[in-house]
Order: structure tokens, then C-alpha cells, then sequence
């Protein structure tokens, strides 16, 4: 609980107090990070989006010595927009790559140290205190503290219906008819709203909106005055051959072109979200001018300026190397934790895009409630495997979760569900997770432990555990408590690990976890 600080404003200890989901995830993470020889047993990070899969790739191009260039203009003041020569090659950068009908112009572009600098500033010259953007959920939560921090602009929520509808059959479906309810609730409601948020791809569905769809956004915007601002930081990330992703920039006539703001950056599509990059393209030049003002605030080093400049107008690597390369291992890493989803009987959405799979978790709550989620959360967090929890993206409905999977496979395999969901099950309807906390055990075959000659090292719960997992792969987590009692049956009947071990409680286990194994124990054995 944070105490009130006499040296700071009302505003000041309300940003000190401010910390989301995904806040207290990363910083738990940041304090244990899993490494595989430093710290074997820290935190292995399934809930942060980013891109760990082309660190050769980058480091290879990064170090070349055209990277290295300095001159006396990149070490003083500048545009606060950006310097010239990167705003150019963000232009023809963003008019190749959206497939712009005409030439995008470099006076139209904003760059800043991310792109939630850019929300937090187009929040503060579109809107003023206490006025709403519409925006649709579940979505990246952060977007929350982005427009609220410094401007006191709020989010007014779209919730969108995690069933599939009967139309389309698609979860989660954005609508106009959805929008237009949601915008007439917020007037009824006395919120003066300014704008609306678009994400595509979008995080965390990774849905990828049609141009139809979104024309048809930017129309319903139009015609209420709305400014639109269009998230592409995932335009590149879509990893099928078969599917296209449709820019907004490529569309031949914007519906409302001066209040159609679209942003991009490096973090993303090129696996550098600690370069800190966002770029905003805007033909508003009002919104350009309103923002360099505040660009002193969010620049970007000169230096660093230079290499992002070099980086886009190297077509050639950029085109055959570094795409090409980077949607394959994104692919892989994509089936590589879908694979493991299906063979659990978890469902997701299955969407060609993004760095993260949306799952339904909602059968491992004991009771639909975001207190249940939250503890399915910290469980998972507790054994050393970070997630991100719907509540985070303000899903309406409770028991979804996203996943990244753009990780190294070893790194991802460890942190996937054999070490999540080895033995699930009801037991008097509450939800018992027993967890692994030794990393690598789940790739043991059960032959291997089977034939091992040395006895259970005297872990307390863990030899419990471990003793579950002989017949692991045979037996589905999605299995009914029957069957699960049936297999533990077997191999009790099978072993002689009860007559040499006793589960027992370790320190900072939770107690529950062993009266219902003993539980489960005891029906086994009749």
C-alpha cells in the first residue's frame, strides 16, 4: 500500500500510484529475469511484445560501419519533429511499404522516443482535461496511462463480445453499429469525446481489419467529428504469404484526411523496442506545429537518428534479408506455441499477425470473475512464468490471456504450457494448478524418468509433482478428473515412490496445493 507523500502534488502521488497489470508484471520480471546459465530459475517472459527472434540478424546490420557515422549537426538541437534526412526516409519508407497511391511528404511526418510519447501528445493538443477517445476493447493497456499521465484525457470503453457473432462467426467483432452504440452511450453518459483509436493489426487480438472495415471506421469518425488515430505498429509483422496487410495510407481518398492521424515505429516490425521510435504521419499541419512544440520533451539523439535513417534505406537488406527472415521464425514460433495450445484443447484466436496468440482460459477459472483471473495470473507469475491477464487490455469478459511467442524456441518451450498445465484439474469446483518450478523437468520423456535408478530427490512437493508427470504426455490436462484419478492410480500401483517419499510442504508453497494432492492421493489409492 503506497503512502501518501508529503513532498509531491495530489497529481504527483497519483502518477507515483499509478501502476497497471502489465507495470507490476515487467518489474517483477525485471528483478528475476530467466537466464539459462546466470538464472536458471527466474522469471521467463511470455507477456511482453517483443520481438527476441532476430537479435543476429540485427546485431550483423547494426554493427556495419555506416552505423557509426558522426558529424557536428547530429550532436546539436534540431527539428523537434525530426531531423530532416529521417523524416525523408520515413516517408519513402512508410509510402513503399503502405503502398501510398501518391508520394507520402516528409513535412508531414513526427518522430519521437516511441509511440506512446505520440499518443501521450496528440492526447494534449486534440483533447482537453477530462474530455474522452473512444476506443474499442480489449486493448494494450498502456494506451490508459499514455493519454491520462500528463493531459487527464480518459479512455471511453467499446467492449466487444468475446463470443463469435452469427454474421462472420468472428470473436471479439469490431462493428460501426458497435462504435455508434458505444459513442451514444458516452454522450447519454455526458463525456465529450474527441477521437477514436484504431488499432491494426491489433494488439491483442492481432486481428487484421479489411480495408472495407476500416473506411467504414474512418467514415463513422467523419461523420461525428472524431479525430482517428490509426496504431500500424504491427503493419509488418504478418508472417502468411497468403494474407495482405492493407494500410490506411494506401487508401486512394480518406474519408476525413485532416483528422486521419497514423502512426508506426521500429519496436515492432524490426525488433527494437528499446530504440524508442514512433513516427506519426498527418497531413494536419495544425497537429504537426502543436507537436513540435512539445517534441523537446520526447526527441531522439541525433546519432540514433542517423542509424534509424540508414537502417530504412537499406531496401535491399531490409527486403531480402531481414523481412523475408524475420516472418519465417515468426511463423515457426507461431505454430510452435499454437501446436501446444490445440494438443491442450485451448482455445485462441488463430490470426496470422502480431508477436502474441489471444487465448481462452476461461475453463481453468473456478468461477468467471476478474479476481479469478487475477489469481490465475499471479499463480502463473508465482511459478515463474509471465503472462498478461485480459484485465490488462480491459477485456469485458474474464479468463483471456495473451502469449508471446516470439521468443527463441528453448527459451519458449520452457516457458510454454508443459510447464504450466501439467496437472489440471476441479477438485470441489476450485481450480488446483501444480505447477513445475524446476525449469526443464516437462522435457523429460516418461521413459526417462521411468528407467532413472536414483531415488526422488527429497524436494517435498516437487517429488509430488515430478511423481505426476511419468505419464504426462499420455494424460491431457483437458482430461476430466475421472480420468486424471485413474492415471494416478496406475502409477501409484506401478511405483514404489509413496513408500520412499512424503509430500510435504516447501517453504512459500501454497497450502492448498498439498491438502487437495493428498486429497487426490487418498481417492486414487482405493
Amino acid at each position: 500500500m503506497w503512502q501518501i507523500s508529503v513532498y509531491l502534488s495530489s497529481r504527483g502521488n497519483s502518477i507515483r500510484q499509478n501502476q497497471g497489470i502489465l507495470q507490476e508484471g515487467f518489474i517483477q520480471y525485471a528483478m528475476d529475469k530467466h537466464h539459462q546459465t546466470d538464472n536458471p530459475d527466474g522469471i521467463v517472459n511470455l507477456g511482453t511484445s517483443e520481438n527476441k527472434l532476430c537479435y543476429d540478424l540485427l546485431h550483423k546490420r547494426l554493427t556495419k560501419p555506416d552505423m557509426l557515422h558522426v558529424e557536428p549537426s547530429l550532436l546539436q538541437y534540431a527539428d523537434w519533429t525530426g531531423h530532416a534526412f529521417l523524416r525523408e526516409e520515413v516517408a519513402k519508407f512508410l509510402s513503399h511499404h503502405c503502398c501510398s497511391p501518391k508520394p507520402l511528404r516528409a513535412d508531414n511526418v513526427v518522430v519521437m522516443n516511441g509511440c506512446g510519447s505520440l499518443f501521450s501528445c496528440i492526447a494534449a493538443v486534440i483533447c482537453d482535461p477530462k474530455d474522452a477517445i473512444l476506443i474499442p476493447t480489449p486493448f494494450y493497456g498502456v494506451i490508459t496511462e499514455d493519454v491520462h499521465l500528463y493531459s487527464d484525457v480518459k479512455l471511453f470503453h467499446v467492449p466487444l463480445d468475446c463470443e463469435a457473432d452469427g454474421k462472420e462467426s468472428r470473436h471479439f467483432h469490431l462493428t460501426v453499429e458497435k462504435l455508434e452504440a458505444g459513442l451514444k452511450k458516452a454522450k447519454r453518459e455526458g463525456w465529450n469525446i474527441r477521437a477514436l483509436i484504431l488499432m491494426n493489426p491489433h494488439n491483442p487480438l492481432a486481428e487484421l481489419y479489411t480495408p472495407k472495415e476500416m473506411i467504414a471506421f474512418l467514415e463513422f469518425a467523419k461523420r461525428n467529428e472524431l479525430h482517428a488515430i490509426v496504431d500500424e505498429v504491427y503493419m509488418l509483422t504478418v508472417f502468411d504469404e497468403s494474407v495482405t496487410f492493407h494500410s490506411v495510407l494506401s487508401i486512394e481518398s480518406l474519408p476525413d484526411p485532416q483528422r486521419t492521424h497514423v502512426m508506426w515505429g521500429m519496436s515492432k516490425d524490426f525488433a527494437m523496442a528499446g530504440i524508442r521510435i514512433g513516427t506519426l504521419y498527418t497531413v494536419n499541419t495544425d497537429l504537426v506545429e502543436a507537436l513540435a512544440q512539445l517534441g523537446s520533451f520526447h526527441g531522439l539523439p541525433g546519432t540514433l537518428q542517423h542509424q534509424v535513417a540508414q537502417l530504412l534505406r537499406d531496401r535491399d537488406w531490409i527486403n531480402n534479408e531481414f523481412l523475408p527472415e524475420n516472418r519465417r521464425r515468426l511463423k515457426n514460433a507461431h505454430s510452435l506455441l499454437t501446436r501446444e495450445l490445440q494438443s491442450l484443447g485451448i482455445p485462441f484466436l488463430d490470426r496470422p499477425a502480431a508477436l502474441y496468440v489471444w487465448a481462452d482460459l476461461r475453463k481453468y477459472l473456478s468461477k468467471s470473475s476478474f479476481e479469478e483471473e487475477l489469481s490465475l495470473w499471479r499463480c502463473f507469475l508465482k511459478h515463474k512464468v509471465l503472462l498478461s491477464c485480459g484485465q490488462a487490455f480491459s477485456c469485458s469478459t474474464p479468463g483471456w490471456f495473451r502469449i508471446v511467442f516470439a521468443d527463441q524456441q528453448p527459451q519458449l518451450q520452457l516457458g510454454q504450457f508443459h510447464k504450466l498445465f501439467l496437472f489440471v484439474c476441479f477438485f470441489k469446483n476450485i481450480l488446483i494448478l501444480i505447477v513445475l518450478k524446476h525449469l526443464g523437468h516437462c522435457s523429460k520423456s516418461s521413459d526417462q524418468l521411468k528407467e532413472r535408478d536414483s531415488p526422488v530427490p527429497d524436494t517435498g512437493l516437487l517429488g509430488a509433482e515430478e511423481f505426476l508427470l511419468l505419464d504426462c504426455q499420455e494424460s491431457k490436462p483437458t482430461e476430466g478428473l475421472d480420468s486424471l484419478i485413474g492415471t494416478l492410480r496406475h502409477q501409484i500401483h506401478s511405483s514404489d515412490w509413496l513408500e520412499k517419499n512424503t509430500p510435504v510442504l516447501s517453504h512459500g508453497e501454497d497450502p492448498e496445493i498439498l491438502d487437495v494432492f493428498k486429497s487426490l492421493l487418498q481417492r486414487a489409492k482405493k
